[in-house]
């Protein structure tokens, strides 16, 4: 009698599979709630984590305390500049990336890596973002 092959599995998901790749989180500081809420579903649609707080303090606490890859800041805030916060946040940690995003042109960029005016469609600025993450978080 002749000897039957093996039968073959098919396995719908390799048993090794491996669970998806962790989201860019990115810090979102803008002190208007509204503006906060709106530019936090823009990243989350766009596939970001996004932590967002309207306080420099809170920003402070959750760059120290969270994995973020990158910070977006408006410029005007309460009691301070964008400009005076990443001066602040490039101390804590240097080498997570900040975008200034805001309607009003700063004097200086120290501690910017890139601005990006409020005024720019939101596919433009989504794309500086993905950019940003993608060379700086990689």
């Amino acid at each position: 009698m002749a000897s039957r092959p093996p039968p073959k599995l098919f396995l719908k998901k390799p048993i090794h599979a491996q669970s998806p790749l962790p989201k860019p989180l990115i810090l979102c500081l803008e002190d208007d709630l509204i503006y906060l809420t709106l530019r936090k579903a823009v990243l989350e649609k766009a596939g970001y984590d996004v932590i967002g707080v309207t306080s420099a303090a809170e920003a402070l606490q959750t760059l120290r305390e969270a994995p973020v890859c990158c910070t977006i800041a408006d410029h005007m805030l309460q009691g301070q500049t964008g400009v005076q916060m990443a001066q602040v946040m490039k101390k804590i940690k240097p080498d997570v990336p900040i975008v200034l995003h805001s309607g009003t042109v700063p004097e200086t960029i120290h501690g910017i890596d890139i601005y990006v005016n409020k005024g720019e469609p939101t596919e433009t600025f989504l794309k500086i973002v993905s950019s940003v993450v993608q060379r700086y978080c990689s």
